[in-house]
């Protein structure tokens, strides 16, 4: 819808009818699509903090797994 506002081609409250949407939130998406768009196409590459976060939890979810076939092994 955001790029369907920037394109103009319909009005706000047209957009807002067919996708039974509120116009506030049309313009809203539009004022974000267009003050942010130049960030998906810059060349800066940022870690994605919730990718690393999603690692550092498998990584603790197989460390415990470790330790936990070992002490089932050690009661046996």
């Amino acid at each position: 819808m955001a790029l369907e506002a920037v394109q103009e081609r319909e009005t706000i409250e047209s957009l807002s009818k067919k996708h039974e949407v509120h116009p506030n939130q049309i313009l809203r998406w539009k004022k974000e699509l267009t003050e942010n768009s130049s960030k998906v196409f810059s060349s800066e590459t940022k870690p994605d903090k919730s990718a690393q976060l999603i690692d550092e939890l498998y990584k603790q979810i197989g460390q415990l797994q470790v330790d936990n076939d070992f002490l089932k092994k050690k009661l046996t």
